[in-house]
């Protein structure tokens, strides 16, 4: 049967060395589903994967803007493989208030519409990954603030970010603890979507060997993660980085990584981490 395989946020980055690095995995009658917002861009980069002399599956290019719910559920077809990557925009040289809409809207809107609609179109034995990062443990949260994300329903995640991004433009944040970089809780908020629908769906999928988890790929040398770290010695190139996602992608399931903040292979503590400034971070 036709494996199809979707990643969301392909154009550039790591989700460009996804999708190649699925194309290179896949077999010829499979199709990659590579997408992004901006119509030219994901011409271009699929375009690249198709010429590259390691894809072996078939490569389409596809514009899909996650922060669109609505469009994200048009889009949805039975799929065997979803990766979702995509993420806004973050300067460090502008209020993240101003900022926190673009970001929300696709990094955590964006992670609830996939999980939402490509979740009942994940066919049997399939696999469903959040791109996170392990900044997206409960303990990056002040104690006050964790409940709100552990143990909970999608719908409640989504209520959480909604009032912290309410917080965010009221100019109260700060009061119950919310981090001042978006990002920790942002990725907090990921996980714990990730985790609200793997734990509704846990057995059916490991009978069936499907698995729905997030994963953290390391600190990733992209345009994205530079003004935000000042030691990229450790950091690795977007291929280097896919490789142990993919890897995840291509092997038995272990029950023990469903629904799962994964890195390399390893689950990282759910309640793991500590509250911390962005500056002695790295994600």
């Amino acid at each position: 049967m036709t494996r199809i395989a979707l990643v969301t946020g392909a154009n550039q980055g790591l989700g460009f060395a996804l999708a190649r690095g699925l194309a290179a995995r896949l077999a010829p009658e499979d199709l990659v589903l590579l997408t992004g917002r901006d119509a030219g861009r994901v011409a271009s980069a699929a375009s690249a994967v198709a010429a590259d002399p390691a894809t072996r599956s078939r490569v389409e290019g596809r514009v899909l803007d996650v922060s669109d719910a609505a469009a994200v559920a048009r889009f949805a077809e039975p799929v065997d493989i979803v990766l979702s990557n995509a993420v806004g925009p973050l300067d460090p040289g502008r209020p993240q208030a101003e900022q926190a809409d673009v970001f929300l809207d696709v990094a955590n809107g964006g992670t609830h519409a996939v999980l939402r609609s490509f979740g009942p179109a994940l066919r049997p034995g399939g696999r469903l990954l959040v791109v996170a990062s392990s900044l997206g443990t409960l303990g990056h949260l002040p104690e006050p603030l964790r409940p709100r994300f552990d143990g909970v329903s999608l719908d409640e995640v989504e209520k959480a970010v909604e009032d912290w991004r309410a917080a965010i433009h009221g100019g109260t944040a700060a009061e119950p603890g919310w981090p001042d970089w978006i990002n920790v809780p942002s990725k907090v908020a990921q996980v714990a979507a990730v985790r609200a629908v793997a734990a509704e769906r846990r057995d059916r999928d490991l009978a069936d060997g499907t698995l729905v988890a997030a994963v953290c790929p390391g600190l990733v040398d992209t345009r994205a993660s530079r003004p935000w770290f000042s030691d990229f010695s450790q950091a690795q190139t977007p291929d280097e980085a896919a490789r142990a996602v993919l890897d995840l992608v291509f092997a038995d399931v272990d029950p023990a990584t469903y629904g799962e903040l994964v890195r390399f292979g390893q689950v990282l503590p759910w309640r793991g981490g500590s509250p911390a400034r962005h500056a002695g971070l790295i994600g």
